[in-house]
């Protein structure tokens, strides 16, 4: 065994694995532990822009990276023509600077704002780091090395069927430069750290919304609870 298959066959499986399985045991067994714990009303400028930016930035990328995925002959007829593939190119290259933006915009305003800091546990930090790690080798991986989206086809949809199909094929990863290694390995430790974070709450439903019965809210403001006799 090499180092190629550990990081590319063997590390991936497992990383899906605890992602499914943990977040699965989460929802059913820990409900209530799964939120966002939003801290908007402690902070709410920042919040704001950097939201805003981070999550339709990143979510568009990976829109694009399903669509790599399950239509790649649909890209590869897209970027037939030149100006497509220069348009796409550009679309996904200021997509990750706007999602860089956004990041480093959360990461600031948790570390100057000091209402955050109680709220803030180190499972926020590692997932802000990696998050960065995988929006700044994006970004270098579409500057140094372009037109990701077409040789993207060639690569890295065969091996994420591989995967998908339980016959890897880690060699489609191994000539590659180590900037788009690490932004693949990455990945797979964002998902295995997902059911650990507060990103889980992205992949529940409030169901029980649906079939709870109706709640009755008293206001308590300016009444006087008699005292026990």
């Amino acid at each position: 065994m090499n180092w190629n298959s550990l990081l590319f066959v063997i590390f991936p499986y497992i990383a899906l694995s605890v992602c499914v399985i943990g977040s699965v045991y989460r929802s059913i067994y820990r409900p209530f532990t799964i939120s966002s714990l939003s801290s908007q009303l402690l902070e709410r400028r920042k919040l704001y822009w950097g939201s805003i930016s981070l999550h339709y930035g990143i979510l568009i990328i990976l829109l694009g990276h399903l669509l790599a995925l399950l239509l790649p002959r649909g890209l590869m007829l897209w970027n037939a023509a030149p100006v497509r593939l220069y348009l796409l190119e550009l679309t996904g290259l200021a997509l990750g600077i706007w999602a860089l933006a956004g990041l480093a915009i959360l990461i600031y305003r948790r570390f100057t704002t000091r209402r955050l800091w109680p709220v803030t546990t180190r499972m926020d930090w590692l997932v802000l780091i990696l998050l960065l790690v995988s929006v700044i080798t994006g970004v270098w991986t579409a500057t140094a090395y372009r037109f990701g989206s077409y040789w993207f086809t060639a690569v890295f949809t065969p091996y994420l069927w591989s995967l998908i199909t339980l016959q890897p094929r880690p060699e489609f990863v191994a000539p590659l430069p180590w900037v788009i290694q690490l932004h693949v390995f990455n990945f797979f430790l964002l998902l295995l750290i997902f059911p650990f974070s507060r990103l889980v709450h992205i992949v529940t439903y409030p169901l029980g919304y649906l079939l709870r019965p109706w709640q009755i809210v008293v206001a308590m403001r300016g009444r006087v609870t008699p005292q026990a006799q």
